[in-house]
């Protein structure tokens, strides 16, 4: 018998150039003379598009900020001089055969004509290194920016751009005006991702040019003639994630469908009325790689587990590697009886889905209090997915049975449902949930939906408050709004001017019959229910100065309420303390109106 023999794999790691800023996002490529060409991006000066490092840079004598565009700041910061750019840099052998640093970092975005509006890779807030790649001979790079034509705060038009790994030419816009691409394609782009070959380059596109939730469509395009094709173009699904088959004949799409992620596989000759078939579970998935069988290794969660690993066939056959909650003792006794879907009647006739999350112990013989939670967006969903922010199973563990309905508004459900919520904010949305309360009332007998509690952020907050003012607020014993509209004709006060030029159909003085009829403080003679109003100093999309309005008119009007403010936290709550804080006054709220504790807790500053 032959023992069984430990192999032991030693790595030597070389430091091989040391970079003048913190850069990230890294994406490398093997050269022909085995050298290797990368790219990386930061933040760049804007006069001469060196990278910007903050320790080294001179602070001016003077905090001032001076604006002449209405871009002055997004998301949690105000706009700067200074943008994000993608830098190439190339490793080459010196003579003793190590890779060294070859010549300096280049700025691809230099040269690029900006009329209105510069460059910047990866986009912010949310971007990364998925809004370019690297072809696979490192010889040229493809990316993602805004449209240099129009103004960021009234479009959401962005485009794909190729250049030469080593600069050598301007970047060539592939798609947007004056390209290949079809007339109906004008709105944002992303993805953008090389085929193996290096001939063709697949990403998506929204067809509303200041619209931030159309339909994001398949294309591809080929690299030497610009020819630009759509693929299952009548496919009601948003493709997001994209990855190309190893040879080149598949594209392999993650995109919202029925309450979660899925993964999904369409031929790269698919025509218009292909309908591609979702090989993923219920499970949504975060990221995927396809392997070089046409297998894909899959990185997902759930409602009930943070994290799990799995590899699916083409054919849907599954087979789980890992499952967060079967192996971390923080996580034992999660799973997927926690939570299931149901199905309801929208306000127009529609079968509309939502989730019900369980306690745990849960007991159908029983009869548990009622968390009913509306998601933000608006065009968004309760997917089947973890979070650390609204963990729906946290709630439930807190005595009560959980429902997320999914109404108007939702995405993952085709683009009719999603597009029907503009200019609609208070009706058909309030008409669903009212639909999907109802719902539960007549056919959950485990659920006391006369012991009930609401509560929603971003455009949850905005229902919340606006369900305050109506006849379903009357059925909730206490109501929570983080970071909320309270008044519709202060949605001018966002930094995304697009966003709501868009749901009101025009501006405030073209359209002020449709702001007026979904604005909740109107209805503030009709507040009653006690409400805990929370709201962040630097959630510039939605400013502080809403939730400190409707905390204002509760106090005035005599409603039990209270208002809970972080001054370095953003339209999200990250800070762990702040989270802990965040968590227990909300619990503590709910839990006392609900009757499950005596005292309403909680260090109150006093006036």
């Amino acid at each position: 018998m032959h023992k069984s023999r430990r192999q032991t794999l030693t790595y030597r790691r070389t430091q091989v150039a040391s970079l003048a800023a913190p850069f990230s996002g890294l994406k490398a490529s093997s050269t022909s003379d085995g050298g290797i060409n990368f790219l990386v991006n930061a933040k760049a000066y804007a006069n001469n598009g060196s990278a910007y490092n903050e320790e080294l840079a001179s602070t001016p004598l003077s905090s001032g900020r001076l604006y002449d565009n209405v871009w002055v700041r997004h998301w949690d910061s105000y706009v700067t001089q200074e943008r994000f750019a993608l830098f190439s840099g190339s490793l080459s052998k010196s003579n003793s055969s190590e890779l060294a640093l070859a010549g300096d970092m280049k700025n691809l975005l230099q040269g690029m004509d900006a009329p209105i509006t510069r460059p910047e890779v990866p986009y912010q807030p949310f971007g990364g290194s998925s809004d370019y790649d690297l072809s696979p001979d490192g010889s040229h790079v493809v990316f993602m920016t805004k449209a240099p034509e129009l103004p960021k705060a009234n479009f959401t038009a962005s485009y794909i751009y190729l250049v030469p790994h080593d600069g050598s030419a301007v970047a060539k816009q592939l798609n947007g005006p004056g390209s290949k691409a079809p007339e109906h394609a004008k709105g944002a782009s992303a993805a953008p991702v090389w085929s193996p070959t290096g001939k063709r380059i697949a990403y998506n596109q929204m067809d509303g040019i200041d619209y931030e939730s159309d339909r994001a469509k398949l294309y591809i395009a080929d690299v030497e003639t610009g020819d630009i094709t759509l693929l299952a173009g009548d496919w009601d699904t948003s493709a997001s994630s994209i990855k190309w088959s190893h040879d080149c004949s598949d594209l392999y799409i993650a995109g919202d469908y029925i309450g979660s992620t899925r993964l999904f596989i369409v031929p790269t000759d698919a025509g218009d009325d292909y309908k591609p078939e979702n090989i993923t579970d219920s499970t949504s998935v975060a990221d995927f790689f396809v392997l070089p069988n046409g297998d894909a290794l899959v990185s997902s969660s759930a409602i009930w587990s943070s994290r799990m690993i799995y590899t699916v066939t083409p054919e849907s056959e599954t087979n789980y590697l890992y499952k967060a909650h079967e192996v971390d003792a923080e996580l034992a006794g999660l799973g997927p009886e926690d939570q299931e879907f149901f199905w309801y009647e929208g306000s127009t006739g529609d079968q509309q889905q939502g989730h019900i999350v369980y306690p745990e112990g849960f007991d159908k013989s029983k009869v548990y209090d009622l968390a009913f939670l509306v998601h933000g967006g608006p065009q968004g969903l309760w997917a089947n997915s973890w979070s650390t922010r609204w963990n729906p199973k946290v709630w439930a563990d807190q005595g009560y049975v959980v429902i997320m309905p999914n109404p108007t508004g939702s995405t993952s459900y085709g683009q009719e449902l999603t597009d029907r919520i503009a200019s609609n904010w208070e009706s058909y949305p309030y008409e669903d949930l009212v639909n999907a309360f109802n719902h539960v009332r007549d056919t959950m007998p485990f659920v006391n939906t006369s012991n009930a509690i609401e509560a929603g952020a971003s455009y949850g907050g905005y229902m919340t408050n606006w369900i305050q003012g109506h006849d379903l607020g009357n059925e909730f014993k206490a109501l929570v709004c983080h970071d909320g509209v309270t008044t519709t004709y202060a949605d001018f006060g966002t930094e995304e001017l697009f966003f709501m030029l868009h749901e009101h159909n025009g501006t405030i003085w073209d359209q002020r019959e449709v702001y007026a009829k979904s604005d909740p403080l109107t209805h503030a003679r009709n507040f009653s229910t006690p409400q805990l109003v929370i709201h962040n100093d630097l959630d510039y999309r939605l400013p502080v100065s809403e939730g400190i309005a409707m905390f204002n008119a509760l106090q005035l009007l005599g409603v039990p309420s209270r208002f809970l403010n972080f001054p370095d936290e953003n339209h999200w709550v990250q800070n762990r303390e702040n989270s802990m804080l965040w968590h227990k006054t909300i619990f503590d709220w709910i839990n006392f109106y609900t009757g499950k504790v005596d005292t309403l807790g909680g260090d109150v500053i006093t006036q």
